[in-house]
């Protein structure tokens, strides 16, 4: 049998260079491509890939919140996360969304092609660098309870800053997706550090992971 691949990634070179190593697998060809969450959400429901491979950190929408989409009208695709976050709340919100495969942009192609047939076949699969340790930790999250209480103080505007900086937009693509001024974005992310007291970006992220901001909702 044949796997239908569906790549969803907003690089256009990293997209031919998966085609192209797709392709060239006798038991797998790419059935479509997308660059952003809402194509990749069309996409996927109008071609019924086997497995889609996602990229998280995409303009509209994002790959979590494509992920959630497709879930909702096809529950039965399989998809694998491809992405260069490695940390444990992204593996954790994929897990959410309804992703049962993740993978490091900077695994080899070796590992890549085991996780489109390994999910192909229904099984989960989890990058072999994030170790077992991560692998084990997907059941539960003792800081999002606190974290959810940590929020309550921030806006509807300010989550969404706040998701989007975790999901890892820069202010000035941030600012296109909520069709804001880039200046506006770095006050939302400035008052959002400020009533948390955090003290970075990198602590804004982990907090955000940690509370379950960064899902497809981006509630927690």
């Amino acid at each position: 049998m044949t796997v239908r691949v569906f790549i969803a990634d907003d690089h256009g070179i990293l997209r031919g260079g998966l085609r192209a190593l797709i392709n060239l697998q006798s038991d797998m060809e790419v059935v479509g491509e997308a660059g952003n969450g809402s194509d990749a959400a069309a996409g996927i429901i109008e071609t019924e890939p086997d497995v889609v491979l996602m990229d998280i950190s995409m303009p509209n929408g994002g790959g979590l919140a494509a992920i959630a989409a497709v879930k909702q009208v096809r529950p039965k695709t399989r998809i694998v996360v491809l992405t260069f976050h490695d940390e444990l709340g992204y593996v954790r919100a994929a897990a959410r969304a309804g992703a049962i495969g993740y993978v490091v942009k900077s695994a080899v192609d070796t590992e890549l092609l085991a996780a489109i047939r390994a999910v192909a076949q229904g099984r989960a699969f989890m990058d072999a660098s994030l170790g077992l340790e991560l692998a084990q930790s997907l059941g539960s999250n003792p800081n999002e309870t606190k974290g959810a209480a940590g929020t309550s103080q921030l806006t509807s505007r300010e989550l969404e800053v706040m998701r989007r900086v975790a999901e890892g937009f820069t202010n000035t693509q941030i600012a296109e997706e909520l069709q804001l001024g880039v200046k506006s974005v770095e006050t939302y992310r400035s008052r959002v550090m400020e009533k948390l007291g955090l003290a970075s970006r990198s602590a804004l992220v982990r907090f955000a992971l940690d509370c379950g901001v960064l899902g497809p909702s981006g509630s927690p």
